[in-house]
């Protein structure tokens, strides 16, 4: 589970809960609507989507024990939602529109897993646009360097 401790020891708890509380110190850069807009609830629907129908499929694909037939099932779902996500990317660059925001951060990183999950998403041209959009930023590219994924 993600976990964040901050400087004065409290803990948060699950990514879609920390990449707010990050984009909610540094407003200017407008990773993250401001809170109680509509546009924030539209963001909290992506970060949870991206959570729980893209992330959580991906967790047993990483488990050698998980048998082969289960891990089919699990990219036969992925594909599919990813062939949503794609119909939502149609005619926008990022997923709330023309601002890049921490949903699409998220999504990046775990539409990344699908090269080595074996998953083909080549298909998918709008997520693939947004790949590439997503990881010429100069922020992602200074990150996976620094993480060693570049």
């Amino acid at each position: 589970m993600p976990l964040l401790e901050l400087d004065d020891g409290q803990r948060l708890a699950e990514g879609p809960v920390i990449v707010q509380w990050i984009a909610d110190q540094v407003p200017e850069k407008k990773l993250a609507p401001p809170a109680g807009t509509m546009a924030r609830y539209r963001l909290m629907e992506w970060l949870n989507f991206v959570s729980a129908e893209l992330h959580k499929q991906f967790s047993p694909l990483f488990n050698p024990a998980y048998p082969e037939e289960a891990k089919a099932i699990n990219r036969e779902k992925l594909l599919g939602r990813y062939a949503w996500v794609d119909e939502q990317l149609t005619g926008r660059p990022y997923l709330m529109g023309d601002e890049f925001t921490v949903a699409d951060a998220y999504l990046f990183t775990i539409t990344r897993w699908t090269v080595p999950m074996k998953i083909d998403i080549a298909s998918r041209a709008n997520v693939a646009a947004h790949m590439a959009r997503v990881g010429q930023r100069p922020a992602v590219q200074r990150a996976l360097k620094e993480e060693g994924l570049a």
